[in-house]
């Protein structure tokens, strides 16, 4: 039986490789440092956990509107208003199965085929299948690592033609943890409304930044900007709950109006008790998210710390999210055990060697680098970036 064009179309994901690779090693007993994780390594909130057990008994079982709770909507619209001074009606937000489900829904709304959508490198490796499976195609323009691999807005311009519909924006960023200032934004802002085109926000590590960076959505920047974004958030990241398959978006009434016609056809509503307990987080204590983000900041430090000790590798220190972007294109062209060293698939196949798995930057559409992540315990870093520095050592 053949496939359609479609799903023929979608690359397999080189992180679950990766993961899987790792795994079948932990199986045989061999020991093996994770630095793939994207996702953090604390457990739900306990008053999460209790508002779930609590919709359970209470028999909230039954399906919910399509776009999800109402009172889940509500207290969206309020936080985007109190935490961002951007006013929804609650018909505005729609709820799905996550994050990633919610960049497809959008995508799935606004591009139709032969459609340009502009994604800033390094990217999050999803954007681009998401745009083949919508009938697009992926524009790319190169961030700077200079400039923390952020996107100059020239770029941006001279990438941007007459079938450009979709710039997909995401500050802070995976893989690379830059964040947007507030001025760099407006210039971004500035290229799009005059371009007259859409964006796509993802904003999932919104509340994941640290000493002092502020976050700004580019929604934010303007009517047009506010008329022509969809955003999209969740809890995945900022409360642990990645398992939890809750994430949401807030777009003009029309686009929120489609999304959710579609999403009745598709999937229905999310989870209903995961929706009690997206609700209980955004009601509740913020207290664990700052002892959360501040262990994370504590792992950030000490990762780039160890790592500029680390000669012949280097990194952009990231202000956001809980990745870093680790330089490793001096290692080309040189051997390891007889094979040389093309790019970061076989720098991430070897490490895989030396016990320690990351992702290869050519996932992220930067062969230059690899991801580590510090969603793992800093004893964990540290005997990983060993690893890693004996590695090295052993190459050059």
């Amino acid at each position: 039986m053949n496939t359609t064009k479609r799903i023929a179309s979608i690359s397999p994901s080189l992180t679950l490789a990766i993961t899987a690779k790792a795994k079948a090693m932990k199986a045989e007993g061999k020991s093996v440092i994770g630095f793939g994780a994207g996702e953090p390594d604390f457990n739900t909130p306990q008053h999460i956990i209790d508002a779930a057990k609590k919709a359970l008994d209470e028999g909230q079982t039954k399906y919910t509107p399509s776009s999800g709770l109402p009172q889940l909507r509500k207290k969206i619209a309020e936080r985007f208003l109190q935490e961002q001074g951007l006013a929804y009606d609650p018909s505005q937000i729609v709820v799905s199965s996550g994050a990633k489900h919610s960049i497809f829904n959008a995508m799935f709304a606004l591009v139709e085929e032969g459609d340009e959508v502009i994604i800033p490198a390094p990217y999050w490796l999803t954007y681009p299948e998401v745009v083949k499976v919508c009938g697009g195609k992926s524009v790319f323009v190169q961030g700077h690592k200079e400039n923390h691999f952020k996107i100059d807005p020239a770029d941006l311009k001279k990438a941007v033609t007459s079938k450009t519909k979709l710039l997909v924006f995401n500050s802070p960023s995976n893989p690379t943890g830059a964040v947007y200032t507030e001025e760099e934004i407006r210039a971004i802002a500035a290229v799009c409304e005059e371009a007259g085109i859409w964006v796509l926000s993802d904003e999932i590590y919104s509340k994941l930044i640290y000493d002092g960076v502020s976050h700004f959505s580019i929604a934010c920047a303007g009517e047009y900007m506010k008329e022509h974004t969809v955003v999209v958030d969740g809890v995945s990241k900022t409360y642990a709950m990645t398992g939890w398959r809750i994430g949401w978006l807030a777009a003009p009434k029309e686009v929120a109006k489609a999304i959710d016609s579609f999403q009745s056809h598709a999937t229905s509503n999310p989870a209903t008790v995961s929706q009690y307990a997206a609700l209980a987080a955004l009601n509740g204590s913020e207290e664990e998210l700052e002892k959360m983000r501040a262990i994370f900041n504590d792992r950030r430090k000490f990762m780039i710390e160890r790592i500029r000790k680390i000669e012949g590798l280097g990194c952009i220190e990231p202000d956001g999210a809980f990745y870093i972007m680790l330089v490793v294109d001096k290692l080309y062209g040189k051997r390891f055990e007889g094979r040389k060293i093309g790019g970061s698939l076989d720098v991430a196949d070897m490490l895989l060697e030396k016990g320690v798995a990351v992702v290869p930057g050519i996932a992220f559409g930067d062969d230059e680098c690899v991801r580590l992540s510090y969603a793992i315990s800093k004893e964990d870093i540290a005997e990983g970036l060993d690893r890693i520095e004996s590695f090295v050592k052993e190459v050059f």
